[in-house]
């Protein structure tokens, strides 16, 4: 049975053509391309749930437990680390900001992202969520920061390690075990590599608890991967555009902003020979 086709402009995705014999057809995109903010939504409407299964289908078993993520970071084998403030925030900061100062950020997966202190260093308060301790260590010591260190009574052997000079904070504990009764809700998040990081089978409860930490004026910066999943099993997991929406569009408005072509020797070595990364900017529907 052939699935219906959808119209891809400047987009490097993957597409089933046959459900039974998997193939896949590269668009390759522009560098940068600036996107209508219902574009996705078309595309989900066309596809519908069962097409994207498909296209999940190769990495949709794939695990990767918590225990293997710390052994990453004990044995240095962090190659997801930029030691770099990430280009697609420094451009689009302003569209997270919108005009609003002092604004509370959360890092999901936050291992020790220079993100993160280039923020507080503009007046903003973050609050990260890591499982390594190594890793929270590490951010504090490398940006030459003291900080404190106790336990968090609402989450059994949980830690936070917070500031002392900057409004930052960073727990160090299962992800899904933090919630807004531990620090309310946020103004902004930025998500650089925890969607495509956490096993696939997960994203709706991911995408549950990131919409109950979002305020009513909250704008989530999105960053996601697009590839042949055929070829990698992840991680970083593909997420196409489509399974955005179908996580976030009934109770939010889903915006792509931008498509680059990110692919570099790196993902070469991984048996890649595209990859694409969108930013997407989500905020809740206005009620």
């Amino acid at each position: 049975m052939l699935l219906p086709k959808p119209e891809v402009r400047s987009l490097q995705c993957v597409i089933p053509l046959n459900v039974s014999d998997p193939v896949f057809r590269t668009v390759k995109p522009s560098r940068t391309e600036p996107d209508r903010p219902d574009r996705g939504q078309q595309l989900t409407s066309s596809w519908g749930k069962e097409n994207i299964s498909v296209m999940l289908e190769p990495q949709a078993d794939r695990v990767m437990a918590l225990g293997e993520w710390e052994e990453r970071w004990q044995t240095d084998r962090i190659g997801f680390h930029q030691p770099h403030v990430h280009k697609l925030l420094e451009d689009n900061v302003d569209k997270v900001l919108a005009g609003r100062t002092g604004v509370r950020f959360f890092f999901p997966l936050c291992g020790k992202a220079v993100d993160m202190k280039w923020l507080a260093d503009m007046g903003h308060t973050v609050v990260g969520v890591e499982i390594s301790e190594k890793a929270i260590k590490q951010f504090f010591e490398e940006n030459n920061l003291t900080y404190s260190e106790e336990p968090v009574a609402a989450v059994p052997g949980a830690k936070v390690f917070k500031s002392s000079e900057k409004n930052i904070s960073l727990y160090q504990c299962d992800l899904y075990n933090f919630s807004s009764s531990i620090e309310s809700q946020f103004g902004a998040i930025w998500d650089r590599g925890a969607l495509v990081a956490i096993n696939p089978r997960d994203r709706e409860k991911y995408a549950s608890l990131i919409i109950s930490l979002m305020a009513n004026d909250c704008r989530y910066l999105l960053d996601t991967l697009l590839y042949n999943p055929e070829l990698y099993k992840g991680p970083p997991f593909l997420v196409p555009d489509e399974q955005v929406q179908i996580l976030f569009g009934s109770r939010c408005d889903v915006e792509r902003l931008q498509s680059v072509d990110a692919f570099i020797d790196k993902h070469r070595g991984w048996g890649l020979d595209s990859l694409t990364e969108n930013l997407h900017l989500i905020r809740p529907k206005s009620s």
